[in-house]
């Protein structure tokens, strides 16, 4: 294996593991051929040693943000850089490679994808060409990659975002899927990739990084930002259940998939939790009593959410889709 080459000595423990996996990298290459960034971006220290995440801007992806509006991070061990998502431009991805390696020069052995939307994965085209890291997803992955829907969230980004997401940019499929759960260990680190969907998505997935305590969530926690709901993947009651099994793991340290980290992981939860909540609760009391969706929106009192990021562009769209939802279960549909 490349591992025993550059002396990287990575062990992956997977449950359900649909491919096999190897480790290693390429030494640092320039990422000059990507369009450089100009906004600010540097890589944040958590309280736990050698993790870091980058706090990407809250709201819609823009020319004014440059497509940076998720969070990623990763994990220097003694041995390798364990990266978790990879941002939503090339540009993105390759300026996560430069800064971390300013940091160290150990070789990134893997990526894990949180779920494949466009904020989280177009960077993968800068690790792929730039390093050897292997990229590991949630099998459920493939819904999306071979979806009608990727094809036209690309085509959209090239428009908005040009010339970050530009004509050459693609999905980058994963390397290794898996099913319920994987394990990875580096060092004195051990990281377990944990399956929580479908809930925002098909595959939402987890990653705790032990003995630091601290969870990367992905989307299925979103700190001060209205979480976008109007997916027909999207399942709020799954959802919810998803955040429980959260709290069951007792994380010291949160890193959402927007917003800031969180040394009170509970408040971080809790405010997605409680999102969620709410708009069940105000849509299924309308489907219930028979109120149009119209209606049951105006009537809903948003206050504690208007002022947030995003709220303009998905809160009702989000009411929209779980109203429908709703409506589906109260009919026997699901």
């Amino acid at each position: 294996m490349r591992a025993e080459k550059i002396g990287v000595s990575v062990r992956l423990i997977g449950i359900f593991v649909v491919m096999a996996i190897g480790s290693g990298a390429k030494a640092a290459e320039s990422s000059s051929g990507y369009p450089p960034l100009s906004i600010p971006f540097e890589a944040e220290p958590v309280s736990a040693e050698n993790v870091y995440y980058f706090s990407g801007q809250s709201g819609v992806p823009s020319q004014q943000n440059e497509g940076f509006t998720a969070n990623a991070g990763f994990v220097i061990t003694e041995e390798s850089v364990v990266v978790f998502d990879a941002l939503g431009t090339p540009s993105l991805g390759a300026a996560m490679i430069d800064k971390i390696r300013e940091m160290t020069t150990l070789p990134i052995s893997h990526v894990v994808i949180s779920h494949y939307h466009a904020d989280h994965v177009y960077g993968l085209e800068a690790f792929r060409e730039l390093t050897d890291a292997q990229v590991i997803a949630q099998e459920a992955s493939s819904i999306y990659i071979n979806s009608p829907d990727a094809d036209k969230r690309l085509q959209q980004r090239k428009q908005a975002l040009s010339p970050w997401v530009g004509e050459s940019t693609k999905v980058v499929p994963p390397d290794v899927t898996f099913k319920t759960e994987i394990a990875l260990e580096s060092g004195q680190f051990r990281f377990r990739v944990v399956h929580a969907g479908p809930a925002h998505s098909p595959d939402d997935s987890l990653m705790m990084v032990q003995p630091a305590g601290v969870l990367f969530s992905g989307d299925i926690i979103q700190h001060g930002r209205v979480p976008y709901l109007a997916s027909s993947e999207v399942d709020t009651g799954n959802w919810m259940q998803a955040i429980d099994k959260v709290r069951e793991m007792k994380p010291k340290i949160l890193i959402p998939g927007h917003g800031s980290a969180s040394e009170n992981a509970m408040e971080a939860l809790n405010f997605t939790y409680d999102y969620l909540g709410y708009v069940r609760e105000q849509m299924g009391a309308a489907v219930e009593n028979w109120i149009p969706f119209e209606d049951a929106y105006e009537a809903a009192d948003w206050s504690r959410y208007k002022g947030l990021p995003a709220f303009e562009a998905s809160n009702k769209a989000n009411a929209y889709r779980v109203y429908l939802e709703m409506e589906k279960a109260a009919l026997g549909g699901g």
